[in-house]
C-alpha cells in the first residue's frame, strides 16, 4: 500500500526511524538481534524511554499525555517501530485500562493512576478469563461482594498474561446476581496484587514459557473506591476495553516485516540450497498471504481514522483480531516450511546462545520458529476466540 506523505509527516518518519536506530541501549540492543528474551527491569526501562520522548502512548487523547498524533502519524510509528524490531509494549496498563480509567473512571482515579501508566511506575496485568469462563466471558463466577465501605474478592482468574510481575489488576467481578441478563451485574474493579489473599500459580506454555497464571482471589478486600464508573457496568466498559484491545492486535505492521524478511530469503540460496522462491506453491502462499495482508491494512487504517475522529472501534475490531491474528499465524506455518527440519530442535536453553549463524530463516533463528509458532496458536482465541468475533460481526455488520 502506497501513501504519500507530506514534508511534515516526512520529518516525523525520519524523526522516530531515527530515534530507533541511535536510542534503544546497546545491551538491550544485543539481547534482541540474539532472540533472547528481554525481562521485567529491561521492559520497563524501554518504556520509560519512550514516555521520555513521548511516544509511549500514541492513542491517548492529549488531555490525559498523549502526544496528538495524527492517523499517519500513529501509522508512521507502528511501521518504524516493528521495521525497527524494537520490543512490543505491554499492552495492559496503557492500551487496556488507561482508556478505561480515563474514558469512565472518576477524576480522583483518573489523577491516581494515569500518570504511573504512562510513566511505567506500575505493571497492570488483565483478570477477565476464568476456568471455564473465557469465550463466554458473561459466565464468569468470581464475586464482589459489597461489605460497608470494601468490596470482599473471591474466585479465580486463569490465563493472566505477566501477571507474576504484576502491581495492579483490573478484574470483572460479579456484584450482582439478581438481574434478568448474565451481562449484567458485572463490574469493573481495580485491585492492588499485594492485597492479602491473592495467589498466583504460573502456567507453563508448548514453548517451555512462564507467561500465563492463574490469579485467586480469597476473601480479598478491596476498597469501594477501587470500582470504575457504575456498579453493575463492567460489562459496558469491558466491551470498550476488548475493542480497543483487538484493533491492537491486528499487527500489520509486524506482518509486513515478518513477510518481507520471508520473501527476501526466499531469493537466497541457503546452505547451498536451492532459493525457496524456485518453489511455485511456496510462493504462490506467499503471495497470498501478500494479498490479504495489504486488504487487511486498508481497514486497519480506517479504523484509525474512525477512532482518531472521537469514535471507538466498533465491530471493525472484530475483523481486524479474526485477520490480523488469521495472517500472523499463516506466515507462522510459512516460515515453518521454510525453515524444514531446522525448526525441529526443541531445547529451550539452546535458545538463548548460538545465534551468529548469519543464514536464518524466519523469524531471527530458524530454531525459533517451532516456538514461535506453538506459542502463536492462542493468538486466534485471546482477546475474544474468533469464533465469537465472526458472530458479532454477523450480528453487528451483516444483520444476521
Amino acid at each position: 500500500m502506497d501513501i504519500s506523505f507530506t514534508d511534515q509527516e516526512l520529518a516525523f518518519r525520519d524523526e522516530v526511524r531515527t530515534f530507533f536506530a541511535e536510542e534503544i541501549p546497546s545491551a538491550l540492543r544485543a539481547k534482541l538481534e540474539r532472540g533472547i528474551e528481554i525481562g521485567k527491569q529491561d521492559q520497563v526501562d524501554y518504556q520509560k524511554l519512550l514516555f521520555r520522548q513521548g511516544y509511549f502512548a500514541p492513542n491517548w487523547p492529549k488531555e490525559y499525555g498523549g502526544p496528538g498524533w495524527t492517523t499517519i502519524q500513529k501509522y508512521i510509528y507502528a511501521s518504524e517501530m516493528a521495521a525497527a524490531e524494537a520490543p512490543q509494549i505491554i499492552p495492559f496498563g496503557v492500551n487496556m485500562v488507561g482508556p478505561v480509567i480515563y474514558s469512565f473512571g472518576s477524576e480522583e482515579q483518573k489523577k491516581r493512576f494515569l500518570p504511573d501508566i504512562l510513566e511505567s511506575n506500575v505493571w497492570w496485568c488483565q483478570g477477565y478469563s476464568e476456568p471455564g469462563s473465557g469465550s463466554d466471558l458473561a459466565s464468569l463466577k468470581t464475586r464482589a461482594d459489597l461489605e460497608g465501605d470494601h468490596y470482599l474478592i473471591n474466585g479465580t482468574k486463569t490465563w493472566t498474561t505477566l501477571g507474576q510481575y504484576a502491581d495492579w489488576i483490573f478484574v470483572l467481578a460479579r456484584t450482582n446476581t439478581e438481574v434478568a441478563r448474565r451481562q449484567e451485574g458485572i463490574s469493573f474493579i481495580l485491585i492492588d496484587m499485594s492485597t492479602a489473599g491473592i495467589s498466583v500459580k504460573p502456567i507453563i506454555t508448548l514453548d517451555g514459557a512462564h507467561e500465563v497464571n492463574e490469579v485467586h482471589f480469597e476473601n480479598v478486600r478491596v476498597p469501594l473506591e477501587n470500582l470504575v464508573g457504575d456498579e453493575g457496568k463492567g460489562w459496558t466498559y469491558g466491551k470498550v476495553l476488548l475493542q480497543h484491545e483487538r484493533t491492537n492486535l491486528t499487527g500489520v505492521a509486524h506482518s509486513k516485516v515478518r513477510l518481507a524478511r520471508l520473501r527476501k530469503q526466499a531469493g537466497e540460496a541457503i546452505r547451498g540450497a536451492e532459493p525457496l522462491r524456485s518453489d511455485r506453491n511456496f510462493m504462490r502462499r506467499l503471495g497470498a498471504i501478500d494479498v490479504e495482508l495489504k486488504a487487511l491494512e486498508i481497514t486497519d487504517l480506517r479504523t484509525l481514522a474512525a477512532v482518531a475522529s472521537g469514535k471507538a472501534p466498533g465491530p471493525e475490531s472484530s475483523i481486524l483480531k479474526i485477520k490480523g491474528t488469521e495472517v500472523a499465524q499463516m506466515i507462522d506455518a510459512l516460515e515453518m516450511e521454510a525453515a524444514g527440519y531446522y525448526a525441529l530442535p526443541y531445547v529451550p536453553a539452546q535458545y538463548q546462545v548460538n545465534f551468529d549463524d548469519a543464514a536464518r530463516i524466519g523469524y531471527k533463528n530458524e530454531t525459533l520458529t517451532s516456538l514461535r509458532y506453538f506459542n502463536n496458536r492462542k493468538a486466534s482465541i485471546y482477546g475474544g476466540s474468533n469464533e465469537i468475533q465472526k458472530n458479532i460481526v454477523a450480528k453487528h455488520v451483516l444483520g444476521l
